[in-house]
């Protein structure tokens, strides 16, 4: 029997994230649109989406999820290294969209493609003003060298994308993204779909019964990261707070 995809239309629902194809692996549904609210009710329900320019809406569900446990993140030797010398500025949730652009460009200029489109940018740009979406960035004599955004949903961060213009600093951002959920008993980092990179990040693999259960978890006092926006302490002293 032939498996078939939904098709969304503008009602605010998703089908069962249990449902989704599997081939290609995790696909659950398409088309809708990408209002906040509709991507609200995706992230709560294990949903992400993710699409090419030439494409419908594409919603997800893979059947086997990259996640980080914050509290058991431990930096490689050389990351160390490289936190503890403490090269760069790091701020939260002040350049949004700069490093959401930064994501995207990073990747169009190497000829790479992106699900990172102009829709997607400007819909998790009213995330972000809505207190839903973060981004922690990186800078070196003022320059923007690195950085990741994704959104709080309950005590689950959700990571969405990475960009680095110098070795290590996407590592450094998500270092201190591991650090802070750490400190506000965040529970998962979702990194979404396994790859090397994540993966040498200390990401394990999930399958997404348990990732659907951990992420409906009851949340009546989710962690609030824009409190603590602004430029964070150096990694040594926010290592120390997230020990304590």
């Amino acid at each position: 029997m032939t498996e078939k995809v939904t098709i969304l239309d503008q009602r605010l629902w998703f089908p069962d994230p249990e449902s989704a194809l599997q081939t290609p692996a995790g696909l659950l549904a398409a088309g809708g649109d990408l209002s906040w609210q509709r991507l609200l009710l995706a992230y709560q329900n294990g949903i992400f989406p993710w699409f090419e320019d030439d494409q419908p809406i594409l919603w997800w569900s893979p059947p086997m999820r990259a996640v980080v446990t914050p509290e058991d993140f431990k930096p490689s030797k050389s990351l160390a290294k490289l936190l503890r010398r403490n090269p760069y500025q790091i701020t939260l949730d002040q350049h949004f969209e700069q490093v959401i652009t930064r994501c995207r460009t990073v990747r169009t200029s190497k000829g790479q493609a992106t699900w990172i489109t102009p829709s997607m940018v400007a819909a998790y740009t009213e995330l972000f003003d809505r207190g839903l979406a973060h981004a922690i960035a990186c800078f070196k004599d003022g320059v923007l060298v690195g950085g990741l955004y994704g959104l709080s949903i309950g005590n689950v961060f959700c990571g969405e994308s990475m960009f680095s213009e110098e070795s290590g600093a996407s590592k450094v951002a998500f270092s201190y993204l591991a650090r802070l959920c750490t400190l506000l008993k965040f529970s998962l980092i979702d990194c979404q779909m396994p790859n090397p990179h994540l993966m040498s990040l200390g990401a394990a693999e999930m399958p997404r019964e348990d990732f659907l259960k951990a992420t409906r978890v009851p949340c009546p006092h989710p962690p609030k990261l824009r409190a603590h926006q602004g430029i964070l302490p150096e990694w040594q002293i926010l290592a120390q707070r997230a020990e304590l």
